[in-house]
């Protein structure tokens, strides 16, 4: 098994606005920072969707997926790297969510999940809090507790 994982985080202004420019001109050093971390397998990139703001019916919607290892090896990369202090500038860049904006669930090895999938976690996260199903890092949950969990 592996840890699949969506955030989405709404800009406050469009992406090529000056507002922006900081967090743009941070995105490839932080997504090559992942691709090299320990634990990471894949990630959303643009060529790999269409138009991902269809998803979320919103323009200014980002969406961020990837697959890792392991909750430890992502928990690594998101809060012991660098890209810790652009999170600490968040926001700068983008509003704060009411609803939960990240969901965590692993999947089988050598999955891609599509952004479908990753749109119904996030949603069933929100309406149902921590379950096997999805989940936060917060949770309790493991590979091990999830294998024969299915969504009721």
């Amino acid at each position: 098994m592996q840890l699949a994982q969506i955030n989405i985080a709404e800009m406050l202004a469009p992406i090529d606005d000056p507002i922006m420019g900081d967090f743009v001109n941070n995105l490839d050093r932080i997504n090559l920072l992942a691709e090299q971390s320990d634990g990471f397998i894949w990630r959303l990139k643009e060529d790999d969707t269409i138009n991902s703001s269809t998803i979320f019916d919103n323009i200014f919607l980002i969406i961020n997926m990837s697959v890792w290892r392991d909750k430890i090896a992502l928990h690594n990369y998101v809060y012991k790297t660098a890209h810790a202090d652009i999170l600490k500038r968040k926001k700068e860049w983008f509003h704060k969510f009411s609803r939960m904006h990240m969901a965590l669930w692993y999947i089988k090895d050598g999955h891609k999940p599509t952004l479908e999938e990753a749109k119904e976690r996030l949603y069933y996260l929100q309406e149902h809090g921590d379950t096997p199903y999805a989940f936060t890092f917060k949770s309790e949950y493991t590979e091990q507790n999830v294998i024969n969990y299915s969504k009721k």
